[in-house]
């Protein structure tokens, strides 16, 4: 689907809109679609069929997009190849790390982020507030999967059944007050990947004292918006692909 930040970029905000609509229309496929028609292409990319057929056959030249023999477009290995550069240099704490900063700025509390590793989850970023009363955990630390909210997400979201699992994908976060230690609460929502593929979750934490439930349903909307923008710069843009449990929370 087009991607709305692209919306009304031209240049009068230091763009080429040429440019801005060519990638629009390559983003117009998403996850898993192999061909588009013209028209479907002009209607996701929102512009006139002959605009998207000149820049379509423009981006067929550096094999960006190619045209099959039955009329439909499809991406071109030029944009394989670009995608695999892009994967060769990525390091994901270059994108990580900064979202977690931005996420105790927001909401003045340390941030961590989780992966599963078998039955555990492990930290592996983390950066901390600027309370001078925090709850402490080390960058390699392995905690248990079911106790506290970043595991609890985990577990949701690759498929966990019952309570309080339904709930969670439901509400798009969890909350925990005390579940793994006595008077540390946290809020954590999931983080996806390539395809998007469950990689981990996103925490905030601290004490009970400081983080009541007013301030951990107040401070989920920040961290579901933290997830959801990590998400997509680790998997790509918003799309019909997006699991809607990533879009909305209200508390419960």
């Amino acid at each position: 689907m087009r991607n709305p930040a692209r919306q009304g970029t031209g240049e009068q905000d230091g763009g080429v809109i040429a440019v801005t609509r060519a990638l629009s229309l390559m983003e117009a496929f998403a996850v898993g679609e192999a061909t588009l028609s013209l028209a479907e292409l002009s209607r996701r990319a929102g512009m006139h069929k002959t605009t998207a057929l000149r820049l379509a056959r423009t981006l067929a030249l550096s094999q960006y997009m190619v045209q099959a023999d039955d009329g439909q477009w499809r991406l071109g290995p030029a944009a394989g190849w670009l995608g695999a550069r892009y994967q060769a240099g990525f390091d994901v704490n270059n994108v990580v790390e900064p979202a977690l900063h931005q996420l105790v700025k927001e909401t003045g509390e340390s941030a961590s982020f989780y992966v599963r590793e078998g039955d555990i989850r492990s930290c592996v970023a983390r950066v901390e507030g600027p309370q001078s009363v925090r709850h402490n955990v080390r960058i390699g630390e392995r905690l248990p999967l079911n106790k506290g909210a970043p595991g609890r997400v985990i577990l949701a979201f690759s498929g966990a059944k019952g309570e309080p699992y339904e709930s969670i994908r439901e509400r798009g976060c969890h909350i925990s007050m005390g579940e793994r230690e006595a008077e540390v609460s946290s809020v954590a929502a999931p983080v996806f990947g390539l395809n998007w593929r469950l990689l981990g979750s996103m925490c905030i934490s601290g004490p009970s004292s400081r983080l009541t439930k007013a301030k951990l349903d107040k401070h989920a909307k920040h961290v579901i918006r933290a997830a959801n923008q990590l998400s997509y710069a680790l998997a790509g843009d918003r799309s019909a692909t997006t699991p809607a449990a990533v879009s909305r929370w209200h508390p419960g």
